[in-house]
């Protein structure tokens, strides 16, 4: 019996973590939310380049996507970090969604925000859902022209914390989106364990997402198969064969 396609989703850590530590903050949450998707951890480009908030909670390496100013309005290796992540997602999948952690989800942001804009990402499948922990926006004025143009059309979660101290930026990343879903915890600037109700939303969610993308292959599969198409494609060569015979 063939086994059901799983789709890739890539996690996206935050400032000097790993994808091993991401993997291990999503594993409070209930294993059914995401046990029908492939989930690709993926650590940073960049080795930490400074004291990392969890040196003795859990082990490194440490690493960080791309390094910033205090005001987080100039960036250094953003760019390489951005050719990286989209040079690894066509070589690697094509990937359904994003989720991320803080950085790794204002990346993840950026990512979804330039590909409708055609800026990245252009032989790569749309990306058709993204999980936000504790993401913001971009600060940089030429950078948010570009990836919040428009409201983002990908389905979203977006988690913020009550005390997270960028509990306003994910706010203002959740509002750049198309028709948010919002799940507010008690919690700081962390990945939270969720309660029955948030688990529920949660679980709801990535079901109707799963549909979605089983709905979208039923529908590429019916188009690569259409009939009109075969005899199009046929009348095609046989055109093309009558004129290197004439030729």
């Amino acid at each position: 019996m063939e086994q059901e396609k799983k789709h890739k989703v890539l996690c996206l850590h935050g400032f000097r973590t790993s994808g091993s530590f991401l993997k291990k903050q999503i594993s409070k949450w209930h294993p059914s939310i995401f046990e029908k998707f492939d989930m690709v951890f993926l650590d940073g480009m960049f080795p930490a380049g400074g004291k990392s908030d969890i040196e003795g909670v859990f082990p490194p390496p440490y690493f960080e996507w791309f390094q910033f100013n205090k005001e987080f309005t100039e960036y250094t290796n953003l760019d390489e970090c951005i050719s990286y992540l989209c040079d690894y997602m066509v070589k690697n999948g094509p990937f359904d969604g994003l989720l991320g952690f803080s950085q790794g989800a204002t990346l993840s942001a950026l990512l979804i925000g330039y590909q409708a804009q055609c800026k990245v990402l252009n032989d790569h499948p749309p990306i058709q859902f993204m999980v936000s922990v504790s993401g913001s926006k971009f600060r940089d004025p030429s950078i948010c022209a570009v990836a919040y143009k428009t409201p983002i059309k990908a389905k979203s979660v977006h988690f913020i914390g009550e005390k997270d101290w960028l509990k306003v930026p994910s706010e203002e990343l959740a509002a750049a989106f198309d028709d948010p879903l919002i799940i507010r915890h008690p919690q700081g600037h962390t990945v939270p364990r969720l309660d029955e109700t948030s688990v529920k939303q949660l679980s709801d969610w990535s079901s109707s997402i799963l549909e979605n993308l089983k709905s979208l292959d039923a529908h590429q599969i019916s188009d690569s198969v259409n009939p009109s198409d075969k005899d199009n494609v046929g009348v095609e060569s046989a055109e093309n064969l009558m004129n290197e015979v004439a030729a």
